[in-house]
Parts: structure tokens; sequence; C-alpha cells
């Protein structure tokens, strides 16, 4: 019902900065996407939050990427952001984007973008 894409991983060197995106699109005559999160998973590891954000706006990190990550949304492109800065080998993942929320007024949803490659060499 509600279809995330994300964009924007790749190969960095230590030190440098990614911007991830995930952007929701939907059918549905409605949606209403309340939290919207990055999690990450890498090899040989279980997925983990990176950081979420509310509908209203408020944040929560991992505190591991506190203070180089900056979760952000755009509500009127239903698209999510990540601006990643002072990258580390260990944040070498997949990054995946998920969003939960309503559509058609009252059906939830959870859904999973495919995830995006984050590479960071040292």
């Amino acid at each position: 019902q509600v279809q995330l894409v994300e964009s924007g991983g790749g190969l960095v060197q230590a030190g440098g900065s990614l911007r991830l995106s995930c952007a929701a699109s939907t059918t549905a005559f409605s949606i209403n996407i309340n939290t919207m999160a990055w999690y990450r998973q890498a090899p040989g590891k279980q997925r983990e939050l990176v950081a979420d954000i509310t509908s209203g706006g408020s944040t929560n990190y991992a505190d591991s990427v506190k203070g180089r990550f900056t979760i952000s949304r755009d509500n009127t492109k239903n698209t999510l952001y990540l601006q990643m800065n002072s990258l580390k080998p260990e944040d070498t993942a997949v990054y995946y984007c998920n969003a939960v929320g309503k559509v058609y007024v009252a059906r939830d949803f959870n859904s999973w973008g495919q995830g995006t490659q984050v590479t960071v060499s040292s």
C-alpha cells in the first residue's frame, strides 16, 4: 500500500558525508505517516535503529550517531532524509527506511524500503 524508495547511498572515505533520501508513495486516496525512521544492518549483525522522527518533528538517535547524523522529513513531499557527517568505517551497512501510519483514514501500514548500501573506507 505504501512504497518506500531510498537513494543516496554509496562509497565514501572516513570523515566524509552522505545524504540519504526516502520517498514514500501510495495509490491510496489518503495517507497519514506518523513515525519515519532509518535502520541499518551490517554484515553478520542485527538490524538496528539509527534515528527516527515523528510527524511533529521530534527526533531520536542511536548513541553511536548522535552529533554526526541528522534526520529530517518533508511532510509535504512524504520524504525522509538522513544527513550523515563524519562517517566512520563502522557506519558501513545497508540502510533501510521505515514508515508507519495509516492509509484510507483507518488502515494501518508499516512499510520498509529496499535498502541502500553505505560503505565507508578507512
